[in-house]
């Protein structure tokens, strides 16, 4: 009876299965929206079998009383889902996996008893915590760990510097750091939760409870760092290293780290400095100096392999030599690091002791040689004499870091050394090549409507050169953490320029990450700096950037609000670019706030502003757009031929935006009277999309598939292209992307004799819309409403129809 009841009502099976869930937790409803972080209102609708709630609120509830959600998938996507779900192969549901591990060290030595007892721990708990002195190995140990388990954990193998004990840097916070960790599982972030460490350490529970990772999490301050990224049911593991013993972890089991024994001390020493063993070696040779080599460096990692570096450097020098100049230090550290900078030459030394004015994390040779004002191929050579002397680490290809030890020393000989006017003249320069380095990548990944060079600072004279718009995207969620912590740089020193600038070029990164709750945020700061600067033109700018960013996260009201003040700044400005940038982004506004008309007006005069700016590349993304607009006007062939406008316009990137949108426009728009063509531009659109790696432009193309489709008269065809789009939307939780395609896919279900399936996409439409400002679409779905209950229900039926028309009195001022 179970079975039967599940497979006919498995909406009605699912929230009874969420009721059982409430009786075992104990607590009201109210209590139990507070601690699962849902609303109210949403949990009684879940429970109540009104609305099927999203997965991250099933995990979230069954998290709650500890009970393993996994069981209930098969019967949430037949609730969610119930039409088959299309086949998958057409697009790669999992991304490749991700692998941040720093490289394995290769002359890693001793460690037998820890490697065996942090294994244990993780095969036992699933989590440890190394902890020991600084310089003791704790990161070497985690992350040859980490590589061991690689392979038993295939899904990702994620690791985070949570830069406890990092000099001149506050410890990340467990907000920024689940961000991180989330961005790095490529979940976007209008999937995450806006606000509260709760909701999203339950948000990053709920992502690895289906998957086999690995997390490194390196260099903790304390328990209350690490506790909320800890993972909850589900295989994946997580190794933490801190110098503090992690008291208030009780669940996970510590391994201390002492200063390694004299044998492994010994074998490091001759395996970091290439001594070639036996009697010919200089060890064996002088052994009374090697072991005081080994007493000086006070038997720790770190030490020892900066002094064998020496040694592998220095072939004429005894090892008698080397115990002199590591006497000079006043401890294990200064010994180390004094006697490895003493061997620099003045150039190498220089850049050692910029890189200290750093905030910490990886960085690359454009930033070093931007940072020290030399050549690329002169940075590129000092940072392997760096690497070599083990003063530079080298985690990955390609990328740099500083041990904390290090950072630290460096950033006290540049306070000691150099004067406060070069300090401040490097950290100029390491603010602008961010600025400048992020704009070069937003150039190659031709998202949005083109940007304007960046007037922060001095362009560097090398930046990176990006082969395509993947790489530029590869390139930027590399640097991101680096980027965030240039930012907040900008904004503790009062570099304003920079602070307004940079986000401004992580658009296009934010676009392809489908995200937007982080960038409200950096433009929301932007603007105080703007504000602080006075140029109307920051001013315009700025608040044009938080309009579109408050308008992608469905903010229609806020997003109108900024459009206004930016508005009246940029008329002062006379800037035709940026005019022609606020026209666009409002012609968008309007036409999902319901005006029908007005946006066309936007879309051409933002044409014609491009033109006047002399920028090509925006009156092409203005020309797309006005053929959008007159297919939603009913003008097809209107809308076709603009289209066809736009395709003539040569470009590298097949997947422009302006020819994606127009390939869209014209396949629905020739639907009716020439299908084959129609078909063909609307596969090679969705192609392009899932080329791109764009899941919302590839959720767009579905649907207007879908909508082609129907008009053919294909309706199994439209109706599983409806669906795949909203298996993606789901995918990306992007609840008010729904409402331009609910009443669209509700007319195709009606269409095919589906009449059930359409009311609820038609109600689930006119829930939505009200609350995020979309009025066409409120009155679309009271009218398709109306026509499914004209024949059971009339009076509903007129009361729906009577509340569209309402609704389009509401619209018609507005409208020209």
């Amino acid at each position: 009876m179970e079975q039967r009841t599940a497979k006919d009502d498995p909406q009605g099976e699912l929230s009874a299965r969420l009721r059982l869930i409430q009786e075992l937790s104990g607590l009201g409803v109210r209590a139990l929206a507070r601690d699962t972080g849902l609303s109210s209102s949403s949990l009684s609708r879940y429970l109540s079998g009104q609305t099927v709630p999203p997965w991250p609120a099933v995990v979230a509830l069954c998290r709650l009383v500890k009970r393993d959600p996994r069981p209930l998938r098969p019967l949430w996507e037949r609730s969610s889902n119930p039409l088959p779900a299309p086949p998958k192969a057409s697009r790669q549901v999992h991304p490749r996996p991700r692998n941040d591990l720093p490289r394995d060290v290769p002359d890693f030595t001793g460690r037998e008893a820890g490697l065996a007892a942090v294994l244990a721990a993780v095969d036992t708990h699933r989590a440890v915590a190394v902890d020991g002195m600084a310089g003791v190995g704790k990161t070497c140990l985690a992350v040859h760990a980490a590589h061991r388990l690689a392979d038993a954990y295939p899904d990702a193998q994620l690791y985070v510097d949570l830069h406890g004990f990092t000099e001149g840097r506050d410890p990340l916070d467990p907000d920024s750091a689940l961000r991180m960790l989330l961005g790095a599982l490529d979940v976007p972030s209008e999937r995450v939760p806006q606000e509260g460490v709760e909701q999203l350490a339950a948000c990053w529970r709920a992502e690895l409870a289906g998957r086999r990772a690995v997390v490194v999490l390196d260099n903790a301050a304390d328990a209350d760092q690490v506790r909320p990224l800890l993972p909850g049911a589900g295989p994946s593991v997580v190794l933490v290293t801190s110098r503090n013993r992690l008291l208030g972890l009780d669940e996970v089991p510590p391994v201390s780290l002492d200063v390694l024994s004299p044998r492994e001390s010994a074998e490091l020493l001759a395996r970091a400095s290439g001594d070639p063993g036996g009697p010919e070696g200089r060890l064996a040779r002088e052994p009374d100096s090697a072991a005081e080599v080994l007493r000086l460096c006070g038997h720790l990692p770190l030490a020892l392999r900066l002094a064998a570096a020496r040694l592998r450097h220095r072939p004429g020098w005894t090892v008698g030599i080397l115990v002199e100049r590591l006497a000079q230090g006043a401890s294990e550290f200064d010994t180390a690091f004094a006697m490895s900078v003493r061997q620099l030459d003045r150039a190498h030394a220089r850049l050692f002791r910029l890189l200290g004015l750093l905030p910490g994390g990886s960085f690359d040779e454009y930033l070093a040689a931007s940072l020290a004002d030399v050549p690329l191929h002169s940075a590129q050579a000092m940072l392997e004499d760096l690497v070599d002397a083990h003063l530079v680490q080298q985690p990955t290809a390609g990328r740099y870091r500083l041990h904390d030890l290090v950072h630290q020393h460096a950033r006290r000989a540049c306070a000691e050394q150099d004067p406060p006017v070069e300090r401040e003249r490097a950290l100029g320069r390491f603010l602008d090549y961010y600025v400048h380095a992020a704009a070069a990548a937003d150039a190659a990944m031709p998202v949005l409507s083109p940007g304007r060079s960046p007037s922060a600072g001095r362009p560097p004279a090398a930046l990176p050169r990006f082969a395509d718009k993947h790489a530029a995207f590869a390139w930027l969620s590399a640097e991101y953490e680096s980027m965030i912590a240039a930012f907040e740089t900008a904004a503790a020193v009062g570099a304003d320029l920079h602070v307004c600038e940079l986000p401004r070029f992580l658009r296009g990164y934010f676009a392809r990450r489908c995200g937007t709750t982080h960038l409200n945020h950096l433009f929301e700061r932007s603007l105080a700096a703007a504000e602080r600067l006075g140029d109307p033109r920051q001013l315009a700018e700025t608040y044009s950037d938080l309009g579109f960013a408050r308008y992608n996260a469905g903010r229609m009201a806020q997003a109108a609000a900024a459009y206004e003040a930016a508005g009246l700044r940029v008329s002062e400005t006379g800037d035709v670019r940026s005019e022609a940038e606020l026209a666009m982004r409002r012609g968008y506004l309007r036409w999902d706030e319901g005006d029908a008309e007005e946006p066309l007006e936007l879309f051409g005069l933002a044409g014609r502003l491009y033109e006047q700016a002399d920028c090509p590349a925006g009156a092409a993304h203005a020309a797309a757009a006005e053929a959008w607009a007159l297919l939603q006007l009913g003008q097809r062939d209107g809308a076709a031929r603009r289209a066809r406008e736009v395709l003539a316009i040569p470009h590298p990137d097949p997947a422009w935006p302006p020819s994606l949108t127009a390939r869209i426009t014209l396949g629905v728009a020739l639907a009716g009277e020439a299908p084959e063509e129609a078909a063909e531009h609307l596969h090679r659109a969705l192609a392009l999309a899932r080329e791109d790696g764009h899941m919302n432009n590839e959720a767009w193309s579905l649907n207007c598939l879908g909508v082609a489709l129907r008009q053919m008269g294909r309706y199994e065809e439209a109706l599983a292209s409806h669906r795949e789009a909203f298996v993606l939307l789901d995918e990306l939780f992007e609840e008010h992307w729904k409402i331009r395609f609910l009443n669209g896919y509700a007319e195709t279900c009606r269409l095919a004799g589906l009449p059930e399936e359409a009311l609820r996409l038609h109600r689930q439409a006119l829930e939505l819309a009200p609350g995020l400002g979309y009025r066409h679409e409120e009155a679309q779905a009271h009218e398709g409403i109306a026509v499914l209950l004209d024949g059971s229900d009339p009076a509903a039926a007129a009361e729906h129809r009577a509340a569209g028309r309402a609704v389009r009195r509401e619209l018609a001022p507005a409208a020209r």
